[in-house]
């Protein structure tokens, strides 16, 4: 049997506190039941049991000798800082510039910039304009149908450009 792993067992640990924070939440929830005979709370306790039961998987595999026949960790030793950089303020501006550029233009500079950072992470950064654009061209083809998705098939609001519903 081999030795006790204590990282692999806050992991375990930490994944019971957030079941039973979640289960704190589910509690706060009205237990009334809606149309089908659940109420709002159920989906909640539900996810809570889950990560208890996994929580609990992972400790007894740290307890037992740690997690088995795991292979070695790929990629760098540390992360690569200026990657992170970018794809964070690709989020921040995402989502500061949603509600006045819109939805389909905020995401699809996230998807710019996210994309430079993963690429500078793996040594392939493009510099180029052309590759921004193509960069730009993929992230609009996958955020405006998305956005008509949301919008036109099941009608929930997101930030628009324009007032139509389309941008």
């Amino acid at each position: 049997m081999r030795a006790f792993r204590t990282p692999q067992a806050l992991i375990g640990a930490g994944v019971i506190v957030v079941a039973v924070l979640m289960a704190f939440g589910a509690v706060q929830i009205s237990s009334e039941a809606g149309y089908g005979g659940v109420g709002p709370n159920f989906v909640p306790w539900v996810v809570s049991a889950a990560l208890a039961l996994c929580g609990a998987f992972l400790l007894w595999e740290a307890f037992s000798g740690g997690y088995r026949e795991m292979d070695e960790p790929s990629g760098d030793a540390h992360g690569f800082w200026p990657g992170f950089a970018w794809v964070s303020v690709g989020m921040l501006l995402n989502a500061t510039l949603i509600t006045t550029i819109g939805f389909i233009l905020s995401c699809t500079l996230c998807f710019v910039l996210a994309v430079r950072g993963y690429k500078a992470s793996q040594g392939a950064a493009d510099w180029s304009p052309i590759a921004f654009m193509k960069d730009a061209g993929v992230g609009l083809c996958i955020a405006a149908p998305v956005y008509w998705m949301f919008t036109k098939l099941l009608a929930i609001n997101l930030p628009g450009l324009t007032a139509t519903g389309w941008l």
